[in-house]
């Protein structure tokens, strides 16, 4: 496993997880998730610059976007697989103290980090050609109950 040390650009910690896919007799999948790595980031609230101030919809939506920057490629594992964006969680984000940053308040996970999936993921090339940090925004699962 693979763990990264913070500095003052990238003062968090967060656990990446990839899936063990399983296709059962009735074709049904299965994924169990293990932790590949722990790698040091930067995250904050997507903030609402692009978002409407009123909403006129009878239902309420929680809107759980985080943007932020990783030092390197999060859908390379440590053995040098490619995952898609989709077979990514990412959780436990917290900070230099230890102390988880974002936690589930109610429901399965009540009291545990909570769950994240890439939203998107950019590469940002330096002056020289080569990729200094990942842009990444990622979005809460919608499902919490996945056993780690």
């Amino acid at each position: 496993m693979i763990c990264e040390t913070t500095d003052f650009a990238y003062p968090l910690l967060a656990d990446i997880y990839y899936p063990i896919v399983d296709v059962g007799a009735y074709g049904n999948v299965k994924k169990q998730w293990v932790l590949d790595k722990t790698v040091a980031c930067f995250f904050n609230a997507a903030g609402s610059k692009y978002k409407q101030d009123i909403n006129t919809e009878a239902n309420i939506n929680i809107e759980n976007s985080i943007i932020g920057r990783v030092k390197n490629d999060p859908t390379r594992s440590s053995t040098e697989s490619l995952y898609s964006l989709t077979n990514i969680i990412i959780t436990n984000i917290r900070g230099n103290d230890g102390n988880i940053i974002y936690n589930e308040s109610a429901g399965p996970r009540s009291g545990q980090p909570t769950l994240f999936e890439i939203a998107t993921l950019n590469p940002i090339v330096g002056p020289f050609g080569k990729v200094e940090y990942y842009k990444v925004v990622l979005r809460r699962s919608e499902n919490q109950a996945v056993d780690l």
